[in-house]
């Protein structure tokens, strides 16, 4: 166990931030994202790119997109019930289909394999698969492997990374 130094909270090792009070845990210079080969995923190849100053707009053959809040890209997710977020990392042969990488996931403690999001008919839900930083929604904390129901515009929250769900209408 790890103890955070603001709050006293007893936390997992390996754990980067604070789940109380947001607090980096381990590397208190910083923390860099090495340079990793990405692999080409059927999701990137129609990634969008939706940098502008009116609000995100999901890609219209997608059912969801993922407005990833630092940069203002939207990642559709077009064609697929269910998909995992996460981070490549070298040697690892189990990868998540979206890798947040590129957006400095790393930075932001999310986990190599940290949530997933998944279509149940009308209902789309996210789990967090385990991560060492916890997963929230709309700034409450979900529990870990039970799915948690989410709607249009809702924030998740991958440790301190923060991805804004986009659902076009029917």
């Amino acid at each position: 166990m790890i103890l955070c130094q603001n709050c006293l909270h007893k936390e997992m090792l390996g754990a980067m931030f604070c789940s109380e009070c947001g607090v980096q845990l381990i590397y208190p210079q910083g923390l860099t994202t090495s340079a990793v080969r990405l692999t080409t995923s059927k999701l990137w190849a129609k990634q969008v790119n939706a940098k502008s100053e009116e609000e995100p707009v999901a890609s219209p053959d997608a059912l969801i997109s993922l407005n990833i809040i630092n940069t203002g890209d939207c990642l559709p997710l077009s064609g697929l019930g269910e998909v995992t977020l996460g981070r490549v990392s070298e040697g690892q042969p189990v990868t998540p289909d979206i890798d947040l990488t590129p957006y400095k996931a790393y930075e932001g403690g999310v986990s190599r394999l940290h949530a997933s999001i998944r279509m149940i008919e009308d209902l789309v839900v996210v789990t967090d698969l385990g991560s060492a930083n916890g997963t929230r929604v709309n700034g409450m904390q979900i529990t870990p492997h039970i799915p948690c129901p989410i709607k249009h515009g809702d924030i998740l929250t991958l440790g301190k990374f923060k991805i804004q769900l986009l659902l076009r209408n029917r």
